[in-house]
């Protein structure tokens, strides 16, 4: 659902870019609350592999394909604002090496695939996990849920900034049920998607999972015919857990890699839901071109590469290692504020200036 320049007009496009950074700037702060030990190392982690799966388009209708979106996966595993983040960098990487979703529609994009879906898909998880069951069973199904609804939601966003600022003369009505149709579909492969990555990570680190906290039931223990809560088995040790995270880090990286470099090749060509539906309608019309056209990298193959295999899978692999490096840099640079403001110099010069002293 990457838009491209000229589908929007410019006033348009620059509201939705003061949306867009206020939205990130919103996010950098809160993100300082969900960046701990335990989903800061994974955060450029989960952006890496938001990248990789969004090569793999997937067949949804004759002649149509789908890719994953991202937000709902990314705000249930490492936390709604640090999930608008990692979306947000994957499509800011994107857009200036793969030349792909416009630089000028990158405020619009922002809005549509970052913000609402993980606006949407969060808010709708949050509902479900505190009426299903506390099990980890609940937290799959609500993040199937939460990511079905979160594509047409999407859908439903771009037509309304369609209706405000769109550059062709095309019935909105039109416009919205062909979008929210085939989106529909989309989401379908959306949740499948996430609920596998989700209760692939429950299964083997739940306390990984942000969506999850808190959902644990306490172990019982049977105490003179009594059952009473079992005492808390406390934090692992520093470099277990340091130990336990690079592993999962190693994994998903790994998995990132083989999916961008080798199961890429194998994704559906036919054009995705927005693309279809523009040319269908005669929305692209007026599709500029994109400023980052002469990138080496563009259209996800490396230039002067002739073989199509090793072209794409090469840049899908570069694109996964300039992704994880630069969330991990967002990422760090945020979670080292987080520290430096809970820091006990900070904490005692805050005491001093309240007090007068």
């Amino acid at each position: 659902m990457h838009v491209p320049d000229g589908f929007i007009n410019a006033p348009t496009s620059a509201v939705t870019g003061v949306v867009a950074a206020g939205a990130i700037a919103v996010s950098l702060r809160g993100a300082r609350r969900e960046l701990d030990e335990r989903t800061a190392p994974l955060a450029g982690l989960v952006a890496a592999f938001i990248f990789a799966v969004q090569m793999l388009n997937f067949p949804v209708a004759a002649g149509t394909s789908g890719h994953l979106l991202g937000g709902a996966l990314a705000a249930i595993l490492v936390g709604p604002y640090t999930g608008i983040l990692c979306v947000s960098v994957v499509l800011l990487m994107q857009g200036i090496l793969f030349a792909d979703g416009g630089l000028t529609a990158l405020g619009v994009n922002i809005t549509d695939m970052a913000i609402v879906t993980t606006v949407v898909a969060y808010a709708l998880f949050r509902g479900l996990v505190k009426v299903l069951p506390r099990t980890r069973r609940s937290v799959t199904v609500a993040s199937f849920v939460a990511a079905l609804v979160s594509v047409p939601a999407a859908a439903l966003a771009f037509t309304v900034l369609y209706g405000i600022g769109g550059t062709t003369d095309v019935s909105l009505g039109k416009v919205a049920t062909a979008m929210i149709g085939v989106h529909v579909l989309i989401g379908i492969g959306e949740a499948a998607i996430t609920a596998l990555t989700v209760g692939a990570v429950i299964a083997v680190r739940p306390d990984l999972v942000y969506g999850a906290r808190g959902l644990q039931q306490r172990l019982k223990l049977r105490v003179n015919g009594e059952l009473v809560d079992a005492p808390d088995a406390g934090p692992a040790p520093a470099p277990v857990a340091a130990r336990s995270h690079r592993k999962v880090w190693i994994t998903g990286l790994v998995a990132s890699l083989v999916l961008a470099g080798f199961v890429s090749f194998y994704a559906s060509a036919d054009p995705d839901g927005l693309e279809k539906v523009a040319a269908d309608k005669g929305i692209d019309s007026k599709t500029e071109e994109h400023a980052s056209a002469g990138s080496p990298l563009a259209d996800y193959g490396v230039k002067d590469i002739t073989n199509a295999r090793v072209s794409g899978g090469l840049a899908g692999v570069i694109g996964v290692g300039v992704t994880v490096v630069a969330g991990s840099a967002v990422f760090w640079a945020v979670r080292r504020r987080r520290t430096d403001d809970t820091s006990p110099s900070s904490t005692t010069a805050a005491t001093t200036s309240d007090t007068g002293v």
